[in-house]
């Protein structure tokens, strides 16, 4: 958004068109009447059955500014449809004179059309409207290029592929988020266009390899979802479906991240009692999504999802850990971090009676995870006693747990080659001692 405000600006500060020659009636007679019949010195508004070629582009198009406002809809439609001629952007960038020059003249024009659509007021007609969905389409949807990475990335520790056509793209996307916030949109006549199909081409997008275009995808998908409530269940379902084909199919989605921000806000607004397909959803699509290999690509998104579902239904807490439990990585360490992470995050929603079901298998991995001979990890599953709350609840169970974990204590006291380990190991056996030194003593 800042990027496009400050293309505007800049856009404002160009010189305006070049002048035009008023031109002459091709085939005018001798004795015709000096300028009959000639129209006015703008284009004249094409057919819509007559596309726009990379020649009407070239011409000089007057701006918003100087035209009368009584012209301006008219202007606008013929800008969209002079951005609907589209151009190749191959991978070595070398485009003719003749495309460079049309892809900035295109350029300008988009810009113009995202600050008109941005101040102008109750200009969405149908008839407007058609042109501006047209221009969409065509600009967005296509086929996307072949993969250059053949797994999924981290965008933090690799370079993303950015989509060539991008210059043009970039505003098209903020044109139409634009377009699709304002507050003179009639709901109504939208949905002959914000249709299924519409909807599924935009989730074909989620694809992409570019995470710009993601993130524009996922802000307007979410803005549909908001104001289009008779598309609300179609979209949850292509989400799940999306969802499916990536844990048991493909386990390649470079949208998954961003599908899974927007599923967060959904769950954020479910109404208690959760209905029972979305219960279903979380225990057979976020749950068995801890199984993929490139889960730390989008763990933040998938851990927030399940502590949503998790704080609206605790009941669901029992699944939550099973769930990770079956799922455990036992030779990834990175991964097993971010498990531990979650499982703090999801005992903390646990109520007594949900943790009386699960905490003696739960204390068999932790105690794994207590001796571990990965540092990060011992540390980890330690940091647990320093929760209150769980260590509230370890308290309350404490007769159970400790004889599970002891044998771990015990080692990591005496032989852990890391020094916090050990420190923090004699932390927890002080706890123990400090609430049931008894206990501790007939362990």
């Amino acid at each position: 958004m800042k990027t496009i405000n400050k293309l505007l600006r800049i856009n404002k500060k160009k010189p305006g068109p070049v002048k035009k020659e008023t031109p002459k009636r091709k085939g005018q007679q001798k004795g015709d009447a000096k300028g009959a019949g000639v129209k006015p010195a703008h284009r004249p508004e094409t057919s819509a059955a007559a596309p726009m070629t990379i020649k009407d582009l070239l011409k000089p198009s007057p701006t918003f500014q100087e035209t009368p406002q009584n012209g301006r809809v008219r202007l606008f439609i013929e800008k969209l449809r002079l951005c609907c001629v589209m151009f190749d952007w191959p991978k070595d960038g070398n485009h003719s004179q003749t495309d460079s020059r049309g892809i900035e003249i295109k350029r300008q024009l988009l810009l113009e059309l995202v600050d008109f659509v941005g101040k102008s007021k109750a200009v969405f007609s149908e008839h407007v409207v058609v042109e501006i969905m047209k221009m969409v389409t065509l600009n967005l949807f296509r086929n996307l290029p072949p993969k250059v990475h053949k797994d999924m990335i981290d965008p933090e520790e690799e370079e993303p592929v950015f989509e060539a056509a991008w210059p043009h793209l970039q505003i098209v996307y903020e044109f139409f988020l634009r377009f699709i916030v304002s507050g003179d949109l009639d709901v109504r006549l939208m949905r002959k266009f914000i249709t299924i199909k519409f909807v599924n081409n935009l989730l074909g997008l989620f694809d992409s390899e570019d995470p710009r275009e993601r993130d524009y995808l996922k802000t307007i998908l979410h803005r549909i979802y908001a104001k289009f409530m008779m598309l609300r269940a179609f979209i949850r379902k292509s989400i799940n479906t999306a969802f499916y084909n990536f844990i048991y199919e493909t386990e390649r989605h470079n949208g998954v991240a961003e599908l899974l921000e927007i599923l967060g806000s959904i769950i954020n607004g479910f109404a208690l009692p959760l209905k029972e397909e979305h219960k279903q959803f979380f225990k057979t699509a976020l749950i068995p999504m801890h199984k993929v290999k490139p889960l730390h690509v989008f763990h933040r998104q998938l851990s927030y999802c399940v502590t949503q579902f998790v704080d609206k239904d605790h009941t669901l807490a029992t699944d939550a850990i099973i769930g990770l439990l079956k799922y455990w990585p036992v030779l990834n360490s990175q991964k097993e971090l971010l498990f531990l992470n979650e499982l703090e995050e999801i005992l903390e929603l646990t109520q007594p009676e949900e943790f009386e079901m699960v905490y003696k298998i739960l204390f068999k991995r932790i105690g794994g995870a207590i001796g571990s001979p990965h540092f990060q990890i011992a540390e980890r599953a330690l940091f647990f006693w320093h929760n209150e709350y769980i260590s509230s609840l370890i308290a309350d169970y404490r007769k159970d747990i400790l004889p599970i974990i002891f044998p771990a204590l015990q080692v990591n006291s005496q032989n852990h080659w890391n020094q916090t380990v050990s420190t923090l190991t004699l932390n927890v056996l002080k706890i123990f001692v400090d609430i049931d030194s008894n206990l501790v003593e007939e362990v």
